[in-house]
């Protein structure tokens, strides 16, 4: 019986594409030679998120698969700006082009704009694609279970550790979380999207918590668009709750972050 084909399996297709032809004009060579000269804090992502209480990880993007555009104008340097001052602990950037409407040069301005670690949210199919991350001022890099083989992640978790980078590894289901624990993780990110459907299931965090030992950090993808959200998170054990859609809407990005994290009625 063949695999259900994915929208991940498809995004992952078309990126192999597209790191192929962005080799043509930038080499591997130059890449790697680029982010060997960049001095960094290491893998500060991950400590950043291993403070007391739940973590918040804000992500800055214009459109995703499921929602279409969320933001139009898309002013991304004061949208992470916002994040940095309303307590944000690290901020994920999306630069997949053609899904989520993102971009290199988001990543590379967001870095020299703001303090606080960020992720290179994107579909991670060649060590390239590490490379370019730490040039482009990213402490952390993405991992998908579902379109990656365990030999592919531990390479390229390899890497990112070679070179400092954070690793979150996304999970969607037992058999990923098995499949991540095999290379040693930091951090697991369970997504609470099912990628079929696109509907949001916020108790997949929980159902899968309890298979991830205590030492690795625990990241709550997806689905977060209240208080009682995040107390359910925090109550689950995770370390971190990764938030998108809610904080791009939001006209006030530090009152809905404070609204979630409870400190008062959204009225």
């Amino acid at each position: 019986m063949s695999k259900e084909i994915t929208v991940l399996d498809t995004i992952a297709t078309y990126t192999r594409q597209r790191i192929k032809e962005q080799k043509k004009s930038i080499p591997l060579s130059v890449v790697r030679a680029e982010a060997e000269k960049i001095e960094a804090v290491k893998f500060g992502f991950e400590n950043a998120l291993k403070k007391t209480g739940l973590s918040f990880i804000c992500e800055c993007k214009k459109a995703s698969p499921s929602k279409g555009i969320i933001s139009k104008d898309f002013p991304y340097l004061s949208i992470a700006k916002e994040y940095e001052d309303a307590g944000a602990d690290c901020i994920s950037v999306l630069t997949e082009p053609r899904w989520f409407l993102g971009s290199d040069k988001y990543l590379k301005e967001i870095s020299n704009t703001v303090n606080v670690p960020l992720l290179r949210k994107d579909f991670t199919v060649d060590e390239y694609m590490i490379y370019e991350a730490k040039a482009m001022g990213a402490s952390c890099i993405l991992l998908i279970c579902s379109i990656l083989s365990v030999e592919e992640m531990q390479y390229f978790k390899d890497i990112s550790d070679d070179l400092g980078l954070s690793a979150l590894v996304e999970c969607h289901d037992e058999a990923e979380i098995e499949k991540a624990l095999k290379i040693n993780v930091r951090m697991i990110g369970v997504n609470n999207r099912n990628l079929k459907d696109f509907s949001v299931d916020t108790g997949n965090s929980k159902r899968l918590r309890s298979l991830v030992p205590q030492d690795i950090l625990f990241v709550s993808e997806s689905g977060v668009k209240s208080p009682e959200d995040i107390k359910n998170i925090i109550d689950m054990g995770a370390d971190a709750a990764l938030i998108g859609e809610v904080l791009m809407r939001a006209e006030s990005k530090k009152f809905t972050l404070d609204w979630l994290k409870g400190k008062y009625d959204k009225d």
